[in-house]
């Protein structure tokens, strides 16, 4: 471990979150020679630390800080303190994601421009293309190790799987497979191959599955130029006179508050605790929060065009045995307005265990169908619904005005609202995929409404232009140039793919500006 960076540093980076941005950025960096400090709110687990059991799992992992809901999407109404189901430790949520690795398409980074403009949805074209991204979804492929790229073979297919692909032949699917997944099928890069044990969710303890916890943040670390701190959350971004950040504070292990200078900051807290950390920063010089001259920080928000779909067959099909993530149907990705919407979707393989199936099957449900269905779980497949959602001004995480966390800070308030868009793909979907296991013989197929989301998109997005988002192409605010964003909140519109590769691609190619500018003195 390196020797820890003076809290009076002012050369150092320092980057708030260790996830997929936060923890690749810190590596890239490191690896560039760049005096680098992670802040990481919660603690550090390593892989064999992790418990293969559901709920207590979810009490080592998850962010169960305080937050509330508003708005009409039924995670209000059932789950109003766990809008996101994300993870509070050293590695983010890679320690908790399912591993599905998928490019956006082309047509994605165009959305406005695609699809025109959409009553009630805030379209924008993103700032940058694919062919702009690719060497970095390459390089990011590479690190990740994402199965069938770069000659890795694919993952095999368990019972989940083999029921999803014989529906998907007989519905006519041609794109079908067990995914492009960073979990590895055979060893790579010192890493186990996967062991097919089925809790992906809960952490990897076989260190199959790519996270920045067990991947680049020991990489960084062996350079001496890396330092994590875990336990540490920052309250507040600080900066001088010109406007300059100049370093954060943040609570430590014991709650006491210190200070940490800082040359550039890098926000990376996932979409939610972003914009709040920007907003909970204003001062007299930016009274609406750091980097909000245009009034879009916290705006915009997108969690994915989500639900699911399980069904019951006469036989066992154990779908809790294996990859979590074990398949995916891509066919209805594209961008085809006669099904009555614009943008795609993905179904993919999802299994949960029995608590958490009793807890989101139907939340609140109680009776004869809810029980039944629970009594078959032996016998049930099931997959996820994952669709482009359209931002929307409105879906916003704003503070909330009375209540406080332990550390006396305004707690996120997260407001969703469906856009018909939205809602007319959650019906294909669910109609889709119910039709998928009625060609292969399911006694009863039923949709669930969707859960506490894991992606968290928008919320400081990307922009041409200072008017229409909160950070450039590089994810450098457009207000103040040595504070930038890393994580998905940069995202600008949603796309149908899961968002971990997009999110580590950005962070390679955001390593790379921050050594430039950082070399040329201009940050």
């Amino acid at each position: 471990m390196p020797a820890p960076y003076a809290l009076t540093d002012d050369s150092v980076v320092v980057i708030i979150g260790s996830g997929a941005g936060g923890g690749t950025l810190g590596n890239e960096l490191a690896q560039k020679g760049i005096d680098t400090v992670i802040l990481e709110a919660g603690g550090r687990h390593e892989y064999n630390d992790f418990i293969n059991d559901e709920w207590n799992s979810f009490g080592q992992l998850a962010w169960l800080d305080n937050r509330t809901t508003s708005g009409t999407w039924r995670v209000a109404r059932d789950f109003p303190n766990l809008p996101a189901w994300i993870v509070k430790a050293v590695g983010g949520s890679t320690t908790h994601w399912a591993g599905a690795s998928l490019r956006f398409q082309e047509h994605e980074f165009k959305a406005l421009t695609n699809y025109g403009k959409i009553e009630g949805a805030n379209l924008l074209d993103w700032p940058i293309t694919l062919a702009e991204l690719e060497p970095y979804y390459a390089k990011a492929e590479n690190k990740m190790g994402v199965t069938r790229t770069n000659g890795i073979p694919g993952l095999p297919g368990n019972n989940n799987f083999k029921i999803l692909k014989a529906g998907a032949d007989k519905l006519g699917y041609k794109e079908c497979n067990t995914g492009r997944m960073a979990i590895n099928s055979e060893t790579r890069d010192d890493r186990n191959a996967c062991q097919q044990t089925g809790f992906c969710f809960q952490g990897c303890k076989w260190g199959a599955k790519w996270s920045t916890l067990y991947t680049e943040i020991p990489k960084g670390e062996v350079t001496g130029k890396l330092e994590v701190r875990p336990n540490s959350q920052v309250l507040k971004i600080e900066h001088d006179d010109s406007g300059k950040v100049t370093g954060v504070v943040y609570a430590d292990k014991d709650g006491n508050m210190q200070s940490q200078k800082a040359r550039v900051v890098c926000v990376a807290g996932n979409s939610i605790e972003s914009p709040r950390l920007l907003l909970n920063s204003a001062s007299s010089k930016y009274p609406d929060g750091l980097a909000n001259s245009s009034g879009q920080v916290g705006k915009n928000y997108m969690r994915h065009t989500t639900g699911s779909v399980y069904a019951i067959f006469d036989k066992p099909v154990h779908m809790y045995r294996g990859t979590t993530m074990a398949g995916i149907i891509q066919d209805e990705a594209r961008h085809d307005t006669s099904r009555g919407f614009a943008g795609g979707y993905e179904l993919e393989t999802l299994s949960i265990g029995l608590p958490f199936m009793a807890a989101f099957l139907n939340p609140g449900a109680w009776g004869r169908g809810f029980t039944t269905a629970l009594d078959h779980y032996d016998k049930m497949a099931g997959l996820w619904i994952v669709g482009e959602d359209m931002p929307q001004e409105q879906n916003a995480v704003a503070l909330n005005s009375e209540l406080k966390d332990k550390f006396g800070m305004p707690i996120p308030n997260v407001n969703f609202v469906d856009h018909p868009n939205d809602v007319a793909m959650r019906d294909h979907a669910y109609k889709q995929s119910m039709a998928l296991y009625d060609a292969v013989g399911s006694t009863r197929a039923f949709p669930t409404p969707p859960y506490p989301s894991t992606h968290n998109l928008g919320t400081n997005r990307m922009s041409e232009k200072a008017t229409d988002g909160v950070v450039n192409k590089h994810g450098q605010t457009h207000d103040i140039k040595n504070l930038f964003v890393s994580d998905g909140s940069q995202f600008t519109t949603g796309g149908a793919e899961n968002p971990t590769l997009t999110i580590v691609s950005l962070a390679i190619r955001q390593a790379e500006y921050i050594a430039q500018e950082m070399s040329a003195r201009s940050i």
